[in-house]
């Protein structure tokens, strides 16, 4: 088993290529794989905070526990790494096609370098299906961009990926089947060559430069949370993140791509955005003063992963979790029409539009009366003085008319 460095873009972690090469009885390979991945896992802190922290692969991985698998006995590639972590996956065989069933990740808390303050104490274990389809025997599945995988307060993230199971004759075949992560969603470009290249006139001047296109507001999404049946967190927002990197980056989230995942709580609840397996944002809010009578809610944390869908690396990370936003009473909502900007850390901003969030005690499936923001107060304000300020101005225009019309009409009485 091979296990070789990957740097992530933004140098925020390092991860490790996994290369398991399984033998039968004959020493001949029945199983391949290679890949990369990272778990992004969110854990209750001594102080009842809930953080997101990062796993990554080791250079001292192994594989006790992998096996072949057969016609009736699941496949099984088991990865131990780091300071008691483990992920394994059964891959199961078919007439014709082997596929991915469940996967296992268990993590160790006593891992300090990892969770320097959890609550709960020792290793913790989730399974997760597979959604990866079936893919044809004698024919490798192979991935290159990244894809993620998420269950309860899990986020996997994998990429560069090729396994094959039940390898026949020993020999990893050529033919593959690519995820849909790989596959194009439009026509290429063809490249220009001597055939359909088209010489320009040497008297024709050069089109003028297109000026960039400034980026327009994002698109509100509805997103909601069920707890068994029943809605228990419902969130109506435009979201925008900007992040400063080599030149400043604008990225709108777009809901029609975007999927909600999260955990609602008596006092936490948590909101986890998925944009295309690109961009993950999390929004966590808490109950101040749980024990007194009258009790609001707020946010108190924000965390923005931006993946490079080439390589899975984490190409920005950032986290804030000491804020204090967008509170109200519990069992209303919160609403801000303005845009406003959440600073995550120097480099990273996340601009709202069209705000309405309720994180506690929903009923009904429906937003609760909104209590708005200072903005959306100060223009409701606003408004009607600007409308007095109208009506007066109308006034006085009508008031200098009447006097005008008073005088000429005064005046030709004289004249008479």
């Amino acid at each position: 088993m091979k296990a070789l460095p990957n740097l992530s873009l933004g140098g925020f972690f390092q991860s490790y290529a996994v290369e398991v090469d399984i033998k039968d009885a004959s020493n001949a390979t029945c199983l391949y794989a290679n890949w990369m991945m990272r778990f992004l896992i969110t854990y209750e802190s001594n102080n009842g905070d809930y953080k997101t922290t990062t796993l990554n692969l080791s250079s001292s991985a192994t594989h006790n526990g992998s096996v072949c698998g057969n016609d009736t006995q699941a496949a099984l590639v088991a990865v131990q790494f780091g300071e008691g972590h483990s992920w394994s996956i059964n891959i199961t065989k078919n007439n014709e096609t082997y596929q991915g069933d469940f996967m296992t990740l268990t993590y160790n808390t006593n891992d300090t370098a990892v969770f320097p303050d959890a609550k709960r104490k020792g290793p913790v274990t989730i399974f997760m299906k597979d959604p990866a389809g079936p893919v044809q025997l004698n024919t490798v599945f192979v991935c290159h961009n990244s894809f993620v995988i998420e269950a309860e307060n899990i986020t996997q993230i994998f990429w560069n990926v090729t396994v094959q199971a039940f390898v026949q004759n020993g020999t990893v075949s050529k033919k593959e089947t690519r995820c849909p992560a790989d596959r194009p969603t439009s026509a290429p470009t063809v490249p220009p060559t001597s055939a359909n290249a088209t010489t320009a006139p040497t008297t024709a001047a050069p089109p003028a430069p297109t000026p960039p296109k400034p980026v327009e507001n994002p698109d509100t999404g509805n997103y909601s949370l069920k707890s068994g049946n029943k809605t228990c967190f419902l969130a109506s927002v435009g979201l925008q993140l900007n992040v400063s990197q080599d030149k400043p980056l604008l990225i709108n989230i777009n809901p029609n791509t975007t999927v909600a995942d999260g955990a609602c709580g008596n006092t936490t609840a948590t909101l986890k955005l998925n944009d295309g397996n690109s961009t993950l944002i999390g929004f966590t809010f808490a109950v101040k003063n749980a024990s007194a009578s009258v009790q609001k809610f707020y946010l108190r944390e924000v965390n923005v992963t931006l993946l490079n869908r080439l390589n899975g690396s984490v190409i920005s990370s950032a986290d804030n979790n000491n804020l204090s936003k967008w509170d109200a009473f519990l069992g209303s909502s919160y609403m801000c029409r303005k845009e406003q900007t959440l600073q995550i850390n120097e480099n990273v901003q996340v601009h709202t539009f069209n705000l309405r969030i309720q994180p506690f005690l929903v009923e009904a499936n429906k937003f609760a009366t909104a209590e708005e923001c200072l903005a959306d107060s100060d223009l409701n304000f606003l408004i009607p003085i600007a409308v007095g300020v109208a009506l007066g101005f109308l006034i006085i225009l009508v008031f200098i008319s009447y006097i005008i019309g008073r005088r000429k009409s005064r005046t030709g009485y004289q004249s008479v």
